[in-house]
């Protein structure tokens, strides 16, 4: 958990139509011109414009609310993003509002629905439980000699957020360890703050990743935290390079931390955090750094294949 460092080396109806067949558009966003070039905006924006079948530039509306952000979006904006033409994403629209997929908040302005969570809570049930959680973490624990493990994931309901779902911390009173209920409640829910936070920030889209650095830095966070925005952003870089971040004192005073990212399906779920007294590990040697990288592939191994991934 502080200021971290990386160890180196280490089917949709169409809308109605009129007697000419044309599609008839949303008020008040007049139609643009076929033939739209591909996006502008996003990383797989060349791509996304090739889908040619139905289904494909359905898939390619959802995806642009989910990789735009914000609250709400219009179809011309949409079609700029994606490379469709604005009627075939006004049709998508309308028709994804009888479907429960999208929702118009306004004249002109739709949202996903929330039918759209529930649809990635089942996709995500049964992916982890805690038996698998619990031995991962108890293995960490153990390999490094008593270092306590904790399970965060991305909470689902506050936003750019995290959620400490599970812990091996043997016989350890986290108050008498110096770790108050606002410590993991507060200041641990920040993306900005600890090994693990910034573990998982790496690997947000860059809207999410705006929203955060948007945010302050909380009041209780330790002496390492990251401050300044840039050097964050620098740190989010070596994440990506090495696959794991180091903490030093970014949460609390006198802890150090190890933190590697879980995986499903290519998105980030969460990490996995090794703790240790600073005055024990000053700084992180390679068998810790193994040790919480090799729990957080075996939970991305589970989560991504169901809960006979292990037994494979």
């Amino acid at each position: 958990m502080g200021n971290s460092t990386t160890a180196p080396g280490s089917p949709a109806s169409a809308t109605p139509a009129s007697a000419s067949g044309t599609a008839v558009r949303a008020p008040g966003s007049p139609g643009r011109k076929s033939g739209r070039q591909t996006a502008k905006n996003g990383p797989s924006a060349g791509s996304r414009a090739s889908g040619s079948s139905h289904a494909e530039r359905v898939f390619l509306v959802q995806t642009a609310f989910a990789e735009l952000g914000g609250s709400a979006h219009g179809p011309g904006e949409i079609a700029e993003f994606t490379g469709l033409d604005d009627s075939v994403v006004y049709r998508i629209l309308q028709s994804g509002i009888y479907q429960r997929i999208f929702e118009r908040v306004d004249r002109g302005l739709y949202r996903l629905c929330t039918s759209a969570a529930q649809l990635a809570f089942t996709a995500l049930d049964h992916r982890l439980d805690g038996t698998v959680t619990q031995t991962v973490l108890q293995e960490l624990r153990r390999a490094t000699d008593g270092g306590l493990a904790f399970l965060y994931m991305v909470a689902p309901f506050s936003g750019a957020q995290r959620q400490c779902v599970d812990m091996a911390v043997g016989d350890s009173d986290l108050a008498e360890l110096g770790m108050t209920p606002r410590d993991v409640l507060s200041v641990t829910r920040s993306l900005r703050t600890g090994a693990s936070g910034r573990t998982i920030l790496a690997y947000l889209p860059e809207v999410l990743q705006q929203r955060v650095l948007a945010e302050p830095v909380p009041d209780q966070a330790g002496p390492g935290v990251y401050r300044d925005n840039d050097a964050l952003v620098a740190s989010l870089a070596e994440v990506r390079d090495l696959g794991h971040a180091l903490g030093y004192e970014e949460c609390m005073a006198g802890w150090n931390s190890c933190a590697a990212p879980i995986m499903w399906d290519g998105s980030i779920m969460g990490a996995v955090l090794l703790l240790k007294l600073k005055s024990v590990m000053p700084v992180a040697p390679d068998n810790v750094i193994e040790a919480t990288k090799e729990a957080a592939a075996e939970l991305s191994r589970y989560g991504a294949a169901g809960p006979d991934a292990g037994q494979a």
